[in-house]
């Protein structure tokens, strides 16, 4: 574990538990979310210099409303609620919480008491984002209110002398004006955080850690060729050299010409100095996820077929203590953790079986979001191309394709995939968005080509801007950019009469499709 500041954040099941988590390491502050039933003496070993509760769905005083330990108020730890969690300091110190006379949702008109730590230096009027149907209707004892709306007259409530803070809004969200400077108020102010937290540090703890961990232990690699499980490999050769065997799967499902690339870069003449296997592996799972539809079925099966190849390979080259996967942050948040639901098991989390034949499972990049991930492989010198190299899923296309998966689905989203691809790089739009693909869905409709009728597959073209993947927008593509996409793939990519543009965000929906 990270030995220094750190923030805690307590999961009560809020949409934007991660927007949190991101907003505090902004700061250079260590931040980690944890289930909001954690044990005070767990968080006590974790020695946080802040904790934060969450916003979520429950009302705090019905039935099996998530409450947390009443003690961690009493630890002499700053202590910040939002939404839900400041109604349920309010509840929990014996103040009302009551349902409103009249909801609050989206943009609302704010006061502050600028006389409050939390916000020092504000403007005394702005605009907060709103989510909540019942609110604190009674100050607990010694606590004054800091904050209201018109409707909403304690929208914000403090115990200075006991470092206890609430807020009914969500300042960790883009649409509260000044939320960035109150919670850094929060973190800078209250909890007296230094701001030190930084890759170069994390790098050289990481390297220690694995050190001491792995000793004289054989180590295998699960390497797609992404940037996190490159990023994870490089690491781990930093860490341990030849000790690291780096095994890249090709299940059947990359990306156009994906394989002979990856192998370029980490195989026998690549950029880096490992032990690198290629394991080509199509048939098998191709067989079995034959017929499979459900998408938290496939993951799982990819997910333990993946294990299944890594056992093999390590017979063939030796007994192997360890394995390393490049899971990172969203991952594990997405998986379900604490109180929030299962959005997608991911194959390397939530998709893993429950007998592996590894003594341990490191994931060097388990605490970082996808940002970090990149920042981290800059310090330790990974090209920039490799870095900034578009995101790819390790089930890969699988879950590009509704349905059930056959070669001829693969054939057409790695056509598509390719033109989206190269259109996107000759109008110089690669470096400005995130993560763009080709998605095959399972509609077909029909078309007219040379005067006769088809009826043919919709290809749907997905392309995000974000900073942490957690949240994304649909990147605003110019017209004649989609247009000519649009075009090629029809007239290029047989199997395909249509073409559609998703401008969803995230949330409600996730980057990838399934």
């Amino acid at each position: 574990m990270i030995k220094e500041e750190k923030i805690i954040v307590m999961d009560f099941g809020g949409q934007y538990n991660q927007l949190i988590a991101r907003r505090v390491r902004e700061n250079n502050i260590y931040c980690e979310i944890v289930p909001y039933n954690t044990s005070i003496d767990k968080i006590k070993e974790m020695e946080p210099s802040g904790i934060i509760f969450t916003g979520g769905p429950d009302v705090v005083y019905e039935k099996n409303a998530p409450i947390c330990d009443e003690r961690i108020l009493q630890l002499g730890i700053p202590v910040l609620g939002i939404c839900y969690g400041a109604q349920l300091i309010a509840y929990l110190k014996r103040g009302n919480v009551e349902k409103a006379k009249s909801r609050e949702y989206g943009k609302t008109n704010i006061r502050f008491d600028t006389n409050s730590l939390l916000f020092k230096n504000l403007k005394d009027r702005s605009i907060c984002w709103m989510s909540h149907t019942y609110q604190i209707s009674k100050l607990p004892e010694g606590f004054i209110a800091t904050a209201n709306t018109d409707n909403c007259p304690i929208a914000a409530m403090e115990l200075p002398e006991k470092k206890l803070y609430a807020v009914q809004f969500h300042p960790e969200v883009v649409h509260t004006e000044q939320g960035k400077e109150i919670l850094s108020n929060y973190l800078f102010n209250v909890c007296h955080c230094k701001g030190t937290w930084k890759m170069d540090s994390f790098f050289e703890k990481s390297v220690k850690e694995i050190k001491e961990k792995v000793r004289n232990g054989k180590v295998l690699c699960a390497l797609s060729g992404g940037v996190d499980s490159s990023v994870a490999a490089v690491l781990l050769s930093k860490a341990v050299g030849k000790q690291l065997t780096c095994v890249f799967v090709d299940h059947g499902f990359l990306r156009k010409n994906e394989g002979d690339e990856v192998e370029a870069v980490f195989g026998k003449n690549g950029l880096y100095d490992l032990n690198f296997i290629r394991v080509n592996a199509k048939e098998r799972f191709y067989d079995r996820l034959k017929g499979i539809e459900d998408p938290e079925t496939k993951r799982k099966i990819i997910g333990e077929e993946f294990i299944r190849v890594f056992e093999d390979v390590s017979k063939k080259i030796g007994q192997v203590d360890y394995l390393v996967q490049g899971t990172i942050y969203p991952d594990v948040i997405e998986s379900g953790l604490g109180k929030s639901d299962v959005i997608k098991s991911h194959h390397n989390v939530g998709g893993l079986p429950s007998v592996v034949n590894f003594k341990e499972i490191i994931e060097p990049l388990r605490l970082l979001f996808k940002d970090e991930v990149r920042k981290l492989g800059l310090e330790m010198g990974i090209p920039e191309n490799l870095v900034y190299r578009q995101p790819f899923p390790g089930p890969g296309l699988a879950i590009r394709i509704i349905g059930d998966i056959t070669e001829e689905k693969i054939r057409i989203v790695q056509d598509a995939d390719y033109i989206f691809r190269e259109e996107i790089a000759k109008a110089n739009l690669d470096k400005n968005i995130n993560q763009y693909f080709a998605a095959l869905t399972n509609m077909r409709s029909v078309g007219c080509m040379g005067d006769e009728r088809t009826y043919d597959y919709a290809i749907a073209l997905r392309a995000v801007t974000t900073s942490d993947f957690m949240t994304a927008e649909a990147a605003k593509i110019p017209y004649e950019v989609i247009e000519k996409v649009a075009n090629r793939i029809v007239n290029e990519v047989s199997g395909v009469s249509r073409v559609l543009y998703d401008y969803t965000t995230k949330p409600p929906a996730t980057i990838e499709f399934e």
